[in-house]
């Protein structure tokens, strides 16, 4: 009997689940997962403020300071206050959270390309064709 659509979803999540967790257990060395997250968010966003990073982290705003300030004693970002409204704090990555973030991307990539390079050349096909297939599942419509 052929797999539902429900229960192919489920697999689905598990799978991308269970890799999200390997992957951090891989590459975050003295980061928190969080962290890590955050760190993504800052770059992505250039100097967002602490409500735009609770907002793209669905996290509350006490969390969010919380982060900012241990990663900021670290040295990986800076807070600066919005040169227009001097009660709202930007933030953006130093050069040591630039680093920081591109060495995690950098393991995570390595990975998965040391698992991919332990298949067959069939496998490493349809792999490329599964990161299509996820690629085009996150598009928005």
């Amino acid at each position: 009997m052929e797999e539902t659509t429900a229960e192919t979803a489920a697999r689905l999540r598990r799978a991308v689940t269970r890799l999200n967790r390997k992957l951090r257990g891989t590459a975050l060395d003295g980061v928190s997962p969080g962290q890590s997250s955050m760190l993504a968010a800052i770059a992505k966003y250039e100097s967002p403020s602490l409500g735009d990073l609770a907002a793209a982290e669905h996290i509350q705003p006490p969390s969010v300071t919380r982060l900012v300030r241990d990663m900021q004693r670290r040295g990986l970002i800076k807070c600066t206050l919005d040169s227009e409204d001097r009660r709202c704090t930007r933030v953006s990555l130093t050069s040591a959270g630039r680093r920081e973030l591109d060495t995690i991307r950098k393991r995570k990539a390595e990975f998965i390309e040391r698992k991919l390079l332990t298949l067959s050349l069939a496998d490493q096909r349809r792999a490329r064709e599964a990161a299509a297939f996820l690629e085009k599942l996150l598009e928005e419509r």
